[in-house]
């Protein structure tokens, strides 16, 4: 295996599994495969395992919708799920608009000219108060709100039927983080991030960094796109626990000398962690 592919093996294992659950939702569409139906927020897996985003269905009740047995059922997977890999795992290995906020982030770093951070002066909880008033607009208009804009959404569609108008959503996020400051979009708006990360804050899954082999190169404040939960690095070997990690591994790929790694991680092993770094 050559190093670039070595480096970029999480990156290139991310893409093929976003392509896959794209291709998947495509076949079921045009060719009737039994695979996956439905979309990202409710789904039927190989005719019998429900899935359900519970960030969806709390719109919906909030909407005053009718939330049936299966997609209880749907919320309880995804739950499992999230407690076991970590709810922001949708975001780096799922989420089609990662790869438009990816790609924004890599044209930046070759421009020969310097982007204003505009997202530095919104404050750290725009993302907290995005899926409060997405609750909020679903009561008061009896409709999923966020569902109505949601580029996950609107990108999934595209993908499957055609995207109509809705690259002008997809481009519009693109020249954001383009212009604006890397990630601007998924680390500083984006409401599903802050709720997927919220339920599966306290995951099995971590990301663990070994004080001991770290070197201060910084490489993995570089790469990482929520470069703030790295408060730990050169300090002390800790467990990732902060809710914002995305499961990525940039920082297991760009470190040379292994300073970080996966890890299945206790909850109570988690918490002293993220004590300590506090």
């Amino acid at each position: 295996m050559s190093k670039w592919l070595f480096n970029h093996r999480y990156y290139m294992a991310r893409r093929l599994t976003q392509t896959l659950v794209l291709f998947a939702y495509f076949g079921a569409n045009y060719f009737g495969w039994n695979t996956i139906q439905g979309n990202l927020s409710t789904a039927l897996v190989l005719g019998t395992l429900p899935l359900s985003d519970p960030f969806s269905t709390l719109q919906m009740f909030f909407a005053g919708a009718v939330i049936t047995t299966d997609i209880l059922m749907g919320v309880g997977v995804v739950l499992f799920f999230y407690s076991v890999v970590g709810g922001r795992f949708f975001c780096s290995w799922v989420c089609p608009i990662n790869i438009v906020t990816e790609t924004a982030t890599w044209v930046r770093n070759i421009l020969p000219f310097n982007t204003v951070d505009v997202c530095s002066t919104l404050p750290k909880s725009t993302r907290t108060w995005m899926v409060i008033f997405s609750f909020i607009l679903s009561y008061i208009f009896s409709i999923a709100a966020y569902e109505m804009i949601n580029p996950i959404g609107i990108a999934h569609r595209g993908i499957i039927f055609g995207f109509g108008m809705g690259w002008v959503l997809l481009l519009a996020i693109f020249l954001f983080d383009l212009f604006s400051q890397e990630f601007g979009w998924c680390g500083h708006i984006c409401p599903v991030g802050r709720f997927n990360g919220l339920v599966g804050k306290y995951s099995l899954i971590k990301v663990v960094h070994d004080h001991e082999k770290c070197v201060n190169s910084l490489e993995c404040f570089k790469a990482c796109p929520e470069v703030q939960i790295l408060n730990m690095v050169g300090h002390q070997s800790a467990t990732i626990t902060d809710a914002s990690c995305i499961k990525c591994a940039r920082c297991i790929e760009v470190c040379e000398t292994g300073a970080f790694e996966v890890s299945i991680v206790g909850i109570a092993k988690q918490i002293q962690d993220s004590a300590a770094i506090k």
